[in-house]
């Protein structure tokens, strides 16, 4: 986006004034970056609008009553725009024996930690604001970093009630990171990627190729990765930090108007992010369960790199559809609180030290055996996969079979060509630290046919 800001915005206000603009030049990436701060920070806070009120009628449904009814029409779309800007109204106080610095700038440090994890988040493929390759470990390293926020309000505020709601959210979030990385191992050894648009990429096809019905493994995998993300993202029954039936209300007891709004903004923000972090590693990702536009052929092919509109139809469809499988986690998680009862501080530890650790660990080495014993899967049987497949690409190296890739090691520490490849080539692939392709629009970091590109 930033070179095409630079070539055809840019360059040609420049040429009015007859000068020029680089493809590189820093206004681009400085107006690609303003983009998708704006798109982003949309979905946080527009979202974040929608999940109370979709709480509120999830919460009155389970308890058969109404929920919001009055503003905005019968069924109150507009009550939490409405609440929103009381807050906005209400005075902003700090209590006296607070840190004022400190309790000023946590709401803010618990937002941005949520807010900063939305950047290596994929819509779709191509659809993201920074594609990383180590993607789904930044978002969870990024988000585990909304705890430090929660601590500071807590110590900062000066109550009591408010300091045992931060510890409680120390203990818990660290606790829980354990867990909740060895889930997301699973997919990653499956697909044989850290980048979320392979991962996704590799589950085109029909809803037999993603990856919860891969293996037993990974489909018990998965339900402990979402009560892991309910525990991280602090929501009933593991909502020990703002428990108000001890604790007032927790680590914000002491917060007003638009500050106490920034943490419930950025728990909502938390929820669809782990709600979408579970759709791309398990369900698809921005792929539907029946491949329509693969079908039809308005999909990006593999490789292919033009732009066309049906491509692009195709791709705003997927983001729909990635949208709508998060949506539905978020609702999931709230109709979790409202069913189940909160647990003491010391059931929740148990859950996690004594239940979702071994049950992580126990997935894991299960699905890294299938994997070793190449155990067929619905993935492997099912032919409309549209040419993708899981990515046995590596950062260094890509597998062949033993014979090739033996034959390949020796010459290339001889430095001798591989037969059918030229000196240039062979001297291109001794230079170049990376054997596989980087991602473009509608080319997913897959296999290419196997050859052993050692060089170090």
């Amino acid at each position: 986006m930033a070179q095409f800001l630079n070539v055809e915005v840019f360059s040609r206000l420049a040429g009015l004034a007859g000068g020029s603009v680089s493809a590189d030049s820093w206004m681009g990436y400085a107006a690609a970056a303003a983009i998708h701060i704006l798109f982003l920070i949309h979905v946080v806070a527009v979202g974040a609008l929608v999940f109370i009120w979709l709480e509120r009628k999830v919460a009155g449904r389970i308890q058969d009553r109404l929920g919001p009814t009055r503003v905005g029409g019968k069924f109150g779309w507009l009550q939490t725009l409405a609440d929103g800007i009381k807050l906005i109204a209400k005075e902003d106080i700090t209590p006296k024996d607070a840190d004022p610095l400190l309790f000023k700038l946590a709401p803010y440090v618990s937002f941005a930690a949520s807010f900063t994890a939305y950047m290596a988040l994929p819509f779709a493929n191509g659809w993201a604001a920074q594609e990383i390759n180590v993607a789904v470990f930044f978002i969870v390293a990024v988000l585990g970093l909304e705890v430090f926020g929660v601590i500071l309000a807590g110590y900062a505020s000066g109550s009591k009630w408010s300091l045992f709601g931060g510890m409680r959210e120390a203990a818990q979030v660290v606790s829980y990171e354990v867990p909740i990385g060895l889930c997301i191992v699973v997919p990653v050894l499956i697909v044989g990627s850290m980048n979320l648009v392979t991962i996704g990429e590799a589950q085109v096809g029909f809803f037999s190729n993603w990856l919860i019905f891969h293996d037993p493994f990974t489909f018990l995998v998965f339900f402990v990765y979402f009560t892991c993300a309910v525990a991280s993202v602090n929501r009933a029954p593991f909502d020990l930090a703002e428990a108000e039936s001890e604790l007032v209300a927790g680590f914000h007891t002491e917060y007003s108007g638009l500050r106490w709004s920034f943490f419930f903004m950025a728990e909502y923000g938390s929820m669809f992010l782990v709600s979408g972090l579970a759709a791309i590693l398990f369900f698809g990702g921005w792929n539907g369960p029946i491949p329509i536009f693969h079908m039809i052929g308005w999909a990006y092919e593999q490789g292919e790199t033009g732009w066309r509109i049906t491509g692009y139809i195709a791709q705003v469809a997927g983001v729909l559809n990635f949208m709508l499988k998060a949506v539905l986690g978020v609702t999931v998680m709230m109709w979790v609180r409202w069913t189940l009862p909160r647990l003491r501080i010391d059931q929740v530890m148990t859950t996690c030290l004594k239940y979702c650790v071994p049950l992580a660990a126990f997935c894991f080495i299960g699905a890294m055996l299938w994997k070793v014993y190449d155990v067929s899967s619905p993935h492997d049987l099912h032919g409309y996969t549209y040419g993708r497949s899981f990515a046995e690409t590596r950062e260094n190296w890509v597998l062949a079979s033993e014979d090739n890739a033996s034959r390949a090691v020796g010459n290339a520490l001889r430095g001798v060509p591989e037969s059918g490849t030229t000196e240039a080539q062979a001297n291109s692939n001794r230079t170049s630290p990376h054997a596989h392709a980087s991602v473009g629009r509608g080319t997913p970091d897959v296999t290419a046919p196997l050859a052993a590109q050692e060089v170090n």
